[in-house]
């Protein structure tokens, strides 16, 4: 009998792996359709990069442009060479500016979005799973309903709103913080908190609702009759199977980190990789556009991959359902 324990775990860990690849498999599927419709769409516009960039191109000139990039040929062939360059880990080169690797606008811009980005998640997080386990604790009394008022407020006003309120109290009435620019932590105190607001209120109204619903378990019930104290079954029984609802939303927020903070770059002037990927839309440049599409759904991909596999190691149900 002592023999079919590592037998057990050895088939458990099999059929993880085999999962594990499944998810990976499922998540190069999504970012080949990523970035193939983003590609039909980017191509789908009207015009042209060139005669965007320069008015009155002359004809000639904008075809020697056209064959030199070439966008004279079919679209399934600009796909398709579009498709070997990524295999091969070339983003390409920006058409706005020539010579400079899409590579290299990430390497040096994307480490401005990530700080305002992770700071902005971080606090979201710590403080909005907090005060929702503060909220579920204390039902029905004015905690609770604090909690949920600012919740509520967190999510139905918009972030460009937060911005403007801030900016005109904290740099014009009481010029505290400054208005815009990157470079010291005081240009990151109004970003961060226009930024952490709505995931701390979504956070805080998720945290509770799941203490709610794990609190009622037949489980914690039993372990109520039995005698066990108040904070045994808190940390150890309702938080610790609270918190497994909330993994994916903290994994999908994670995904997000670059593009939810496009608003907040363009309000506050920081050179982020929203500034450049908003005037590549508007450049039409092919390149930039499609590669920062690539690096977005990454990174929102990668991140579901983790909510799963943190979800199995977490919840032994998962790892069960999959070894049958």
């Amino acid at each position: 009998m002592g023999r079919l324990y590592p037998q057990k775990t050895n088939q458990g860990e099999v059929s993880m792996w085999k999962y594990i690849l499944k998810r990976l498999g499922y998540m190069l599927l999504t970012l080949l359709a990523v970035v193939s419709i983003t590609f039909l769409l980017v191509h789908s516009i009207p015009g042209d990069p060139f005669t965007s960039m320069v008015e009155d191109l002359p004809e000639e000139t904008r075809q020697l442009y056209m064959e030199k990039y070439g966008f004279d040929q079919p679209l399934i062939v600009q796909y398709v060479r579009y498709i070997k360059q990524l295999l091969t880990g070339d983003l390409g080169a920006s058409l706005r500016y020539p010579g400079r690797k899409v590579g290299e606008i990430v390497s040096q811009y994307a480490p401005i979005s990530a700080s305002i980005g992770g700071l902005a998640l971080g606090f979201g997080i710590v403080l909005g799973l907090t005060l929702g386990i503060v909220a579920a604790l204390k039902q029905n009394r004015w905690p609770d309903r604090l909690v949920m008022v600012l919740a509520l407020m967190g999510t139905a006003i918009p972030t460009f709103v937060i911005a403007a309120v801030l900016q005109y109290a904290l740099t014009v009435t009481w010029p505290v913080f400054p208005t815009t620019g990157y470079g010291t932590w005081k240009h990151l105190v109004l970003p961060v908190t226009c930024m952490c607001v709505s995931p701390l209120a979504s956070y805080a109204r998720y945290m509770r609702s799941s203490v709610l619903d794990t609190a009622g378990q037949d489980y914690i019930l039993t372990a109520e009759a039995k005698g066990v104290s108040r904070f045994h079954i808190a940390t150890r029984h309702i938080l610790r199977n609270a918190i497994l609802p909330c993994i994916t939303m903290i994994c999908v927020s994670v995904g997000g980190i670059f593009s939810g903070s496009f608003i907040i770059e363009k309000i506050f002037a920081i050179p982020g990789l929203g500034k450049y990927f908003i005037s590549a839309i508007n450049d039409r440049d092919y390149s930039v556009v499609l590669g920062l599409n690539v690096i977005f759904t990454g990174i929102y991909v990668m991140a579901m991959l983790l909510s799963d596999i943190l979800l199995m190691l977490c919840d032994p149900r998962l790892r069960l359902s999959n070894e049958k």
